[in-house]
């Protein structure tokens, strides 16, 4: 297993002439949706930084910052709110939820059989699916994950290019079996909380840190691919 840059596919339509096997996998992604905490280094500069240009700034008149001239008729205020950053999901740790997490990505992960699985024994895995006659490995990513939710118009493809890519050797039986390419494509959530997931057993909605933990073989390599 090997992580390296991704190279313009070779040959007619730019895929293998060979019989090896492709498999066009989606890391489907919930960008967050609040703002993440800042940093407490980083809010300690900002506080300093805050400071000190007080020290320097330009002072006016009393009765030029006197709000109750300064404001004109008809003029209101709206109190806000702001939204609890930490969800009953969160509480329950419900992973199927994406009211969870909500400053950090969310990635789908399904429970099933998938290509290079041991025969009737389900894992987790990223949706995906074995390169036929699609026109492109992108529009073979697009099949994986439409047969999974269902409808893509809540998606949106990032690029048409795969983000990685990795060599496999299935685990069954290795000495038999002939190792086989698996392509990750980004794909991210638009304006929704949830969807029907089918065609698995179970499935989760996990943050990075928690990936890691369905894969531990593969942990350095997504570690690497999956920046933030």
């Amino acid at each position: 297993m090997r992580m390296s840059l991704i190279r313009p596919l070779l040959a007619r339509r730019g895929f293998s002439t060979s019989s090896e096997k492709l498999v066009a996998s989606v890391l489907f992604e919930r960008l967050p949706v609040v703002i993440p905490k800042v940093d407490p280094v980083v809010y300690a500069f900002q506080e300093f930084s805050f400071r000190w240009r007080q020290q320097f700034q330009r002072r006016y008149p009393d009765e030029f910052l006197d709000k109750s001239h300064a404001r004109g008729k008809g003029d209101y205020q709206i109190d806000y709110v702001p939204a609890p950053r930490i969800t009953e999901a969160d509480k329950t740790n419900d992973r199927k939820s994406l009211q969870r997490a909500l400053d950090r990505r969310l990635y789908l992960l399904l429970f099933g059989d998938t290509y290079g699985a041991p025969s009737g024994k389900p894992v987790w895995h990223f949706p995906e699916k074995v390169y036929e006659s699609e026109e492109t490995m992108r529009k073979c990513a697009e099949t994986a994950l439409k047969s999974i939710i269902g409808d893509l118009s809540h998606t949106y493809f990032v690029g048409n290019a795969p983000m990685g890519h990795m060599v496999v050797q299935p685990t069954e039986d290795p000495s038999k079996s002939t190792p086989f390419k698996r392509f990750f494509f980004k794909s991210q959530v638009i304006a929704k909380n949830k969807f029907n997931v089918g065609k698995c057993e179970d499935f989760v909605w996990v943050t990075k840190d928690e990936l890691l933990e369905y894969f531990p073989e593969q942990a350095e390599f997504l570690n690497k691919m999956i920046l933030s």
